[in-house]
């Protein structure tokens, strides 16, 4: 009786260590592969959990993630204006340097409506702010990247503090989507004529 009670506690302890031991080795396996964590300051404010947050995000296409995002309810209206929510959940290792609510409010009232409402200017204006490739934190202290709009985008910085076209900061970077990197921006980037 003895000898079962102690084998009894011997697995009891083995099994307790185990427990442990196989919930470590599993942990950083969810977390591997080559998805860089967002930074920058506005990452805060994206929600904790849920389709709208950094990691529901990543679960699907850039579009459809930032229609959960409700710090890119904007641009999701503008996206889907401009007729380009397929263009952009079906590209990939896109990345796209999207405005926040709060970069569209700098522009005045008058002048986002008359963009919102003339959809050739609208797409233009909104393809110029996605690249035809993947760029993530590495590439973006002296990166130039051409857009799907034909124009050039620079970026400079370094650490986590980056400027788009030495005009719009980026807010919170490097945030994955099933299919692309979203770079959050808080100015509105303008095309050249």
């Amino acid at each position: 009786m003895i000898i079962n009670h102690f084998r009894g506690a011997a697995l009891t302890g083995a099994g307790a260590l185990l427990a442990p031991l196989a919930l470590f080795a599993v942990a950083p396996a969810a977390n591997a592969g080559p998805v860089a964590e967002p930074f920058g300051p506005a990452c805060a404010s994206l929600p904790a959990s849920g389709e709208g947050s950094a990691a529901g995000m990543a679960d699907d296409p850039v579009a459809t993630a930032a229609s959960n995002n409700p710090e890119l309810s904007t641009l999701v209206t503008a996206v889907k204006k401009a007729g380009l929510v397929d263009t952009l959940n079906n590209g990939e290792n896109i990345t796209v340097f999207a405005p926040t609510n709060a970069a569209f409010e700098k522009i005045p009232k008058a002048d986002l409506d008359k963009i919102l409402n003339d959809k050739e200017k609208l797409t233009d204006l909104l393809t110029y702010h996605v690249v035809g490739e993947k760029v993530t934190i590495d590439e973006l202290p002296d990166g130039s990247f051409k857009t799907l709009q034909g124009g050039t985008l620079t970026t400079s910085g370094s650490g986590d503090s980056f400027k788009v076209n030495d005009s719009a900061a980026i807010v919170c970077g490097d945030v994955e989507t099933e299919n692309a990197t979203v770079q959050l921006i808080d100015t509105v980037l303008m095309p050249a004529s």
